[in-house]
């Protein structure tokens, strides 16, 4: 059952949010990063200083994302998997739409599934006036977040780059791609624009006075000393609102970081299970990560609605109200 005519979202006008949001999230990539070749005695102050610790190199990803070039680079790992992530979206989005057809098929069928699956669930839950003004975001964050996920799984990103030989062979300390939501600085940036945008739409929806009504009015029906006791207890009960509000980019940050990242240092350390001998290991790293990365798969997809649908309730309990409910389920 699809959207009805008249609400039907318009799949190129998606692509142009899509492209405008995947701008705004790419945007370091239009200033200039200068890029050098890595010195050549890098990797060898790397071995010397592994030799000198007399402790093998450590298995795992780097917790934070890592320059290419030099060392101390503007352009890191994890950047380039999102740039690369952003341009192969836009470019779908402009493949799919580029001849609308009444009946839709291939690309297009994909593209408009996908489309009005997001908008009849997001009409749902916030509404139909509501999700006319914020549907371009929470589709993108989610179509985003997804398939950034996804990338990360594919062999090669995390396996391929710059390392030193060591008694274990060889390590790779810098690798050449990154994935993107295993960068806290990604991650943060994402749920930093939430947070700006929810203020607009909050602020717009209710007005300055609204707002504050919303977070330190009291709530219910209440009369008599009751209603004035009420009052006094929801102010305070509104400080800490506000300090929830604070913490939200932080817990929507560390969410998705924190899952990305676990899944990704599993596999590398379900890889390397097996050491002895060079057969067993050449096996068994390739066959022992394979049931996690349908598990990966799954992830990938539930922390995408997960951080959607985090961000729409926080929408929908701002900007929605009781009335306005129960007037669209008459």
């Amino acid at each position: 059952m699809g959207v009805p005519e008249t609400q039907r979202p318009d799949p190129m006008s998606l692509m142009k949010s899509i492209l405008a949001a995947l701008i705004l999230f790419a945007a370091p990539a239009c200033l200039p990063a200068a890029q050098q070749a890595q010195p050549p005695d890098a990797a060898n102050r790397a071995a010397e200083s592994v030799a000198s610790q007399g402790a093998p190199a450590e298995h795992g990803i780097p917790s934070k994302a890592q320059p290419l070039g030099r060392e101390a680079g503007f352009v890191t790992n994890s950047m380039l998997v999102t740039w690369t992530v952003a341009l192969g979206l836009i470019f779908f989005a402009r493949y799919a739409t580029r001849r609308i057809q009444e009946v839709p098929a291939g690309a297009q069928n994909f593209w408009e599934w996908l489309v009005e699956g997001l908008y009849e669930f997001l009409e749902g839950i916030i509404g139909r006036d509501l999700v006319k003004k914020t549907f371009w975001f929470f589709a993108t964050i989610f179509i985003f977040i997804l398939f950034t996920n996804w990338f990360g799984l594919i062999p090669g990103v995390g396996t391929i780059g710059w390392g030193i030989r060591s008694e274990h062979g060889f390590e790779i300390t810098r690798p050449l791609l990154r994935g993107g939501n295993a960068d806290l600085n990604m991650t943060f940036a994402m749920a930093s624009i939430f947070t700006v945008l929810w203020l607009i739409w909050a602020l717009r929806s209710n007005g300055i006075r609204g707002f504050a009504l919303h977070i330190f009015g009291p709530k219910g029906e209440s009369s008599g000393f009751i209603k004035y006791m009420m009052v006094v207890i929801f102010f305070f009960v509104g400080f800490l609102e506000l300090i929830s509000i604070a913490f939200r980019p932080v817990s929507l940050s560390f969410r998705l970081y924190g899952n990305i990242f676990a899944g990704e240092n599993l596999l590398e350390a379900m890889s390397n299970v097996v050491q002895h001998p060079a057969w067993a290991k050449a096996v068994f790293s390739v066959l022992l990560p394979v049931p996690f990365y349908f598990l990966e798969l799954l992830v990938g997809l539930v922390q995408a609605f997960v951080f959607m649908l985090l961000t729409t309730v926080f929408t929908a309990l701002i900007c929605t109200h009781d009335e306005e409910h129960a007037q669209e389920h008459h």
